[in-house]
């Protein structure tokens, strides 16, 4: 257990970390030259065509260290992206210390910071790297002296590296061997594993991501799973290096992988503590806490017949994603479907694209919304994310809604812009800290319905790339909510349904009836659509009759006949519009998406 040292790479996002996993399997000779491709630990497509990580994944590699001996390191490569945060606190469970990577062109940025703190709550050896020194426009004593002020870390702490050449990662495995700790040896004996991550494989079952805490698991040992007490046999056991490479044992300490005969996704929960079915440990693991999805929206396939294969993909994302959360619901436009909950806009576009992609299902998807809380005239309180959900106004007494604290790394020039972008969002504004003499951090509380509604690409677009940003939960505050609810030809359309705050209803509904009124198809009559509040019209937009000009064979004569043959017409478009229906195609409900931003 001496030579063992588990750590994780963290990061804020597009700061090298997969770059810098690739150097290490390729320094320790884990991965031979011939075998080596950029980004070798992102195994998903859209991983490699998108840059980024999405799912943490887990590699041993062994490294001959200086002083003679050769120490087992179980690297665990992390996502950036703030969505998926969660990935990162379950890798830190597993691990005794991390490196912390700053870009050397960019200096910290706000996920640096919230994945500092995270590995402060976890009490773990943090190891500052500063990477890209290559790179002409990299400013490394500025950047360490802003880790100094900053972090609290003396700059004779950092490494100095560049993970694109390969320099200074030699030093790297010298700092992880020589300043992360060994494993502690645990007092009990009995074996205890912790399920950390998994992932499902249609030809083997489940595969479980473990990490021995205590005692050793054997192959063709029967484990029990301490969340449900089923018991299972051990049928493959192993290491990633980076495949899956079997072993016969996993010591207390090491990291691995185990594939028993689970076929139910239900039974291998992440969190979970494996133990021995015979000699069992009395008290489990402490897990992880539950992830709080923040987003909602409706997943509806297009082929109504593909709703059962849709309900399995969506079961085998849940093992590999354990922060998604989804349950049925119906529509009268859309028929079957799932509302499900993310932690934010891309967890939601990755887990989309993944289905159709994956497991060939075209979706049809509803406006994402939030959580809200309401307090009814009998005391009840009720978590609405449904906007079909919502009650009559009546009856209800008190309307909350989840606000966000949320962090932003700018440069000074765009402060005012930036704080104009706030209040445009609802925004409360906290505090400011300077971090140095040209960047500063600024603190607000947001609505997450504002956040969520294009926030991040107007930041972007307002200080032209340079802010970065972070947001986390704070608590639900009073606010003055609205159903809105789109009528077509005085029928209202469930799936275009949303819930708003009063003040930008009018804005939402007009831009989403103007693009409605572009995308549905002309009829023989006149169309209206409708933005309506209880039984308040609060916009309408038409789409005019397609018209046939029935005067076309009366030339010259009295006028009082081509009057006649009007008047008829008029009839029949009436009759018509009493018994037609309107065909909303499938584009105007994916209109909403974009038309919920404005």
């Amino acid at each position: 257990m001496k030579k063992i040292r588990n750590f994780s790479i963290i990061a804020h996002i597009d700061h090298g970390k997969s770059t810098l996993a690739d150097r290490l399997l390729q320094l320790t000779d884990t991965v031979s030259d011939r075998e080596m491709k950029e980004q070798l630990l992102d195994s998903m497509d859209i991983e490699r065509e998108r840059g980024i990580t999405i799912k943490m994944q887990a590699v041993r590699v062994y490294y001959k260290a200086l002083d003679g001996e050769t120490y087992m390191l179980n690297l665990i490569d992390t996502p950036g992206h703030v969505d998926f945060s969660y990935e990162v606190s379950r890798s830190l469970a597993a691990t005794e210390g991390v490196l912390l990577l700053v870009d050397a062109t960019q200096g910290i940025e706000a996920q640096t910071m919230a994945n500092y703190y995270l590995a402060l709550e976890n009490d773990l050896e943090i190891i500052p790297v500063i990477n890209k020194i290559d790179l002409p426009s990299a400013d490394v004593e500025k950047v360490s002296e802003e880790i100094d002020r900053v972090l609290g870390i003396p700059p004779e702490d950092c490494v100095y590296c560049s993970a694109k050449t390969g320099e200074g990662v030699k030093e790297i495995l010298e700092k992880i061997v020589e300043r992360i700790p060994a494993p502690k040896k645990q007092e009990e004996e009995e074996l205890k594993a912790l399920i950390f991550d998994a992932h499902y494989d249609q030809y083997r079952g489940v595969v479980s991501y473990i990490r021995v805490v205590s005692g050793e698991i054997n192959l063709r040992q029967k484990i029990k799973m301490m969340s449900s007490g089923n018991t299972f046999e051990i049928l493959d056991l192993g290491y990633f290096s980076p495949q899956m490479t079997k072993a016969k044992t996993l010591k207390e300490g090491e990291v691995g992988y185990l594939i028993s005969n689970i076929k139910e996704i239900d039974e291998a929960k992440i969190g979970d503590t494996v133990t021995d079915a015979k000699f069992s440990a009395k008290v489990p693991l402490p897990g992880y806490k539950e992830a709080k999805p923040m987003v909602f929206c409706g997943f509806y396939p297009v082929d109504t017949e593909e709703f059962v294969p849709l309900q399995e993909a969506l079961e085998k994302l849940k093992l590999n994603d354990a922060a998604l959360h989804y349950e049925t619901e119906s529509s009268q436009a859309l028929g079957f479907g799932f509302r499900i909950g993310f932690l934010g806009l891309l967890h939601m576009d990755i887990v989309r694209e993944r289905i159709e992609r994956e497991f060939d299902i075209e979706l049809v998807i509803t406006a994402p919304n939030v959580r809200y809380k309401l307090t009814m005239n009998s005391g009840e309180q009720k978590l609405i994310e449904n906007p079909n959900d919502y009650p009559d106004v009546q009856m209800i007494d008190v309307c909350e809604e989840p606000y966000m604290g949320l962090s932003v790394i700018l440069p000074n020039d765009y402060m005012g812009s930036v704080m104009d972008l706030v209040k445009e969002h609802r925004g409360i504004y906290k505090k400011t800290e300077y971090l140095d003499a040209t960047r500063q951090m600024i603190t607000v509380s947001i609505p997450l319905n504002e956040l969520i509604a294009n926030f991040f690409d107007k930041l972007k677009s307002r200080t032209k790339g340079y802010a970065s940003m972070d947001y986390w939960f704070e608590n639900f505050q009073l606010s003055k909510l609205v159903k809105v609810n789109i009528l077509i030809n005085g029928e209202p359309v469930d799936a275009l349904s949303f819930i708003c705050h009063a003040l930008k209803a009018r804005n939402i509904a007009k831009a989403m009836t103007e693009k409605l009124r572009k995308l549905i198809p002309r009829q023989m009559y006149e169309v209206a659509i409708q933005g309506v509040i209880g039984g308040k019209v609060i916009c309408r937009e038409s789409i005019s009759a397609m018209r046939k000009n029935v005067t076309a064979k009366c030339y010259g004569g009295d006028i009082s006949r081509k009057r006649k043959l009007l008047e008829k017409q008029k009839k029949g478009k009436k009759k018509m519009k009493s018994i037609g229906s309107v065909q909303v195609p499938k584009e105007a409900f994916l209109s909403v998406l974009s038309a919920s931003d404005t």
